[in-house]
């Protein structure tokens, strides 16, 4: 059985200042191995909701996140063991959604209080890696991050569901971005890098804006600059020895510039005006940039991002190893103290390869896999594995391996993030 918190966290506060600041929301706690808060949403300044991913729970706030309530968690009846929530998103303080990266998609009619599972999409999503409500009764959803490609769509808060099939257009999609119920983004992954895909008429049709040059990676998440919609963000995430990116777009996706972030495992993205943002990953602490992103510094506080919601120039929240909050907060310099994330264990024999290769990977429970192969210059030379993990096991994959002497580089893509091990032949 999985445990749900432990409180990890250390903060001490000093003399008050006032000044704004990201600090840890503490009465969330951290995860054991420091698995991450997957996802965190607000209506308002004050009404939220968070998702951790790992653990399977959804957390309610009605006070800005300074209490929180447990609203849904892995021991729920209509949830499967080993769930793992991706996202949660609502139309309004009653109607809300929870994906999951576990086949299970949840539906709340009373703010989060009971939940019931979505069953009228067909064929059934293996996975939802994001979700977009727009206006009073439209919400978009995508997936997989380990395929297929799918956009679901429904006009009537949830009651009916269109299935789109995105395969023509990417291989992977972890992100949507609707500005109204026709016009949106996505972003994830085709066979020659990250994506970015437009839609004028509602998902009936699409076009792509931006492709990353190196294969393997994804464009995670999208953000639009709320004083200036036609400025659009986005983070590359990336495969070791390359950096992630962020990419940026001024005329509304026509036109796009990348700039290297010093990290490879880049996810989260926000941004307050467009010199002045954040962005972070599994791997990272908080990056910050004034300058749009040609330097950055770390952020003392926070790590293991994965969004990023910017509510105004003066309050935002993220989710990462807690749920953090940018905001005047009145508290001076703090030390916040976290676990280091845990990969899984793998290992990989022999090492140095002759002419095969054999990895064993030890999963605590239900997961998907992509093992990916790359050279000692970060180019993906083959996708070696894609498989479906279906409970706690020790999986073994052996491969053939018909590459010249040099040093390699294998990716693991999993549910809970991505690592990179060393091969030699």
């Amino acid at each position: 059985m999985k445990k749900i918190i432990s409180l990890l966290v250390v903060f001490q506060s000093f003399t008050a200042l006032s000044q704004l600041q990201w600090a840890p929301l503490t009465s969330m706690g951290t995860n054991i191995n420091n698995q991450r808060f997957d996802d965190v949403f607000f209506l308002n300044e004050n009404l939220g909701w968070a998702a951790n991913g790992y653990y399977a729970a959804i957390y309610k706030t009605t006070d800005g996140g300074e209490t929180w309530i447990t609203q849904l968690a892995e021991s729920t009846p209509q949830l499967p063991l080993n769930t793992y929530f991706r996202n949660v998103e609502f139309l309004n303080e009653n109607i809300g959604f929870v994906g999951t990266l576990s086949g299970v998609f949840l539906k709340t009619i009373d703010g989060g209080t009971t939940w019931s599972r979505v069953e009228t999409i067909s064929p059934n999503p293996q996975a939802i890696c994001g979700l977009d409500a727009v206006g009073t009764s439209t919400i978009y959803g995508c997936g997989a991050y380990f395929s297929p490609a799918f956009i679901i769509k429904s006009t009537d808060s949830g009651e009916t569901w269109q299935y789109i099939d995105m395969s023509a257009h990417a291989t992977a999609l972890v992100e949507v971005l609707f500005t109204d119920e026709n016009n949106g983004l996505a972003s994830g992954s085709n066979e020659n890098g990250g994506v970015v895909l437009q839609t004028t008429d509602g998902g009936q049709t699409w076009s792509t804006l931006y492709t990353s040059p190196i294969e393997g990676e994804y464009v995670w998440k999208l953000q639009r600059l709320a004083s200036n919609p036609s400025v659009i963000f986005g983070s590359v995430e990336s495969v070791f020895p390359n950096t992630g990116q962020l990419i940026k777009s001024t005329d509304n996706g026509l036109t796009w510039s990348s700039k290297p972030v010093p990290d490879t495992d880049i996810q989260a993205v926000g941004f307050l005006t467009e010199n002045h943002g954040w962005m972070g990953g599994h791997s990272s602490p908080i990056l910050e940039t004034i300058d749009g992103g040609d330097t950055w510094i770390e952020n003392p506080v926070g790590s293991n991002l994965n969004r990023i919601v910017i509510l105004s120039d003066q309050l935002a929240y993220a989710s990462g190893t807690t749920i953090y909050k940018f905001s005047e907060q009145g508290l001076g310099t703090g030390t916040f103290v976290e676990s280091p994330r845990e990969n899984l264990k793998a290992t990989i024999f022999p090492n140095p390869i002759q002419d095969k290769l054999t990895i064993e990977i030890e999963f605590p429970e239900a997961d998907h896999l992509r093992l990916e192969l790359y050279d000692a210059k970060g180019r993906r030379l083959k996708v070696l594995v894609k498989a479906d993990i279906a409970e706690q096991s020790i999986q073994k994959y052996t491969v053939d391996f018909p590459y010249a002497a040099g040093v390699y580089y294998i990716n693991l893509h999993t549910n809970t993030g991505r690592q990179t091990m060393k091969v030699v032949k």
